[in-house]
């Protein structure tokens, strides 16, 4: 009942109440900004785990389904062996379609490591087939041992060894960026509840005084949650627009940039950090609460 009442006073508020607490000093532009930088740190924590999350979704799905058939054989046997993997592949149940890549798009694989000049001509690059395959898959090893019987210098490889450590890569970094949003939360609880003991603690003979005038200890306590939680509600108000504003001013994904041009939000995200400041205001509620009674018992 009590932690009701200290709620619908914190929305209803007491002015009367609210004189119990000084309205500036030390403590409480410690609070605003500790919950408007902690505010500006989370909006960037959550834009990291959700683009990290797009991330490990987008190189899943796009990678899982696609695998490449590298044939790399003596020039006068190239050919054969390229008709000889195609021919594999359209009889392998699971293959949707199978292609050879021509050589604009091979030079467009290899112009970000060589450069847009390279003559593909001249050298001796492995032929490729971009193989993509259905619904229902393919045995991979049974594909391998027909390709070395029919096409010996068919290699297939199914990107099994680069999808899995991107996928762990952004599955760790999305919890990283959990983990950051929680002791950032950790922090912020820290340091108001440091700075309302600060301000009881400097507050001491005022509260004393209220207390022979017949004041209770909740009545002085609720005066302190108050302030300090629309404090706190303020300061992340503050710093999550700021990040939001942040974030809006990153580059935009795009394939020349890849990950680092793709870190914000997108569509209905953009919604999330709207709950940080109210979720500063409960950490503070409930941090300048135990702090205030514990320091209201000290004070006796």
């Amino acid at each position: 009942m009590s932690v009701a009442a200290d709620i619908l006073n914190v929305l209803r508020g007491d002015p009367q109440a609210d004189r119990v607490v000084p309205p500036t000093g030390h403590t409480a532009w410690l609070t605003l900004f500790t919950s408007g930088a902690m505010a500006f740190l989370a909006v960037f924590a959550l834009a990291l785990s959700l683009a990290t999350d797009r991330l490990a979704e987008r190189w899943s799905s796009e990678l899982a389904r696609s695998a490449t058939v590298r044939i790399s054989a003596p020039a006068g046997q190239e050919e054969a062996q390229l008709r000889a993997a195609l021919r594999v592949l359209e009889e392998t149940p699971g293959i949707a379609s199978a292609r050879v890549l021509e050589d604009s798009e091979q030079r467009a694989l290899l112009e970000p490591w060589f450069g847009p000049d390279l003559p593909i001509d001249a050298l001796p690059i492995p032929r490729m087939i971009d193989v993509i395959e259905d619904d229902a898959g393919y045995d991979a090893e049974g594909l391998r041992l027909r390709l070395t019987a029919e096409a010996p210098g068919a290699v297939l490889d199914d990107h099994t060894r680069w999808r899995r450590p991107l996928v762990e890569a952004a599955s760790r970094l999305r919890t990283l960026g959990v983990v950051s949003i929680l002791l950032i939360g950790l922090a912020t609880a820290a340091m108001i509840t440091l700075a309302a003991q600060a301000s009881l603690a400097a507050n001491a003979q005022v509260i004393r005084v209220l207390r022979l005038v017949g004041a209770r200890d909740v009545y002085i306590a609720r005066a302190f949650v108050r302030r300090f939680t629309l404090r706190a509600l303020s300061g992340a108000a503050v710093g999550t627009v700021l990040g939001a504003v942040a974030i809006a001013l990153l580059p935009r994904a795009s394939a020349e940039g890849g990950f680092l041009t793709g870190l914000g939000f997108q569509g209905l995200h953009w919604l999330w950090p709207l709950a940080i400041p109210p979720l500063a205001a409960i950490v503070a509620f409930w941090s300048t609460r135990i702090a205030a009674f514990r320091s209201l018992r000290e004070l006796m």
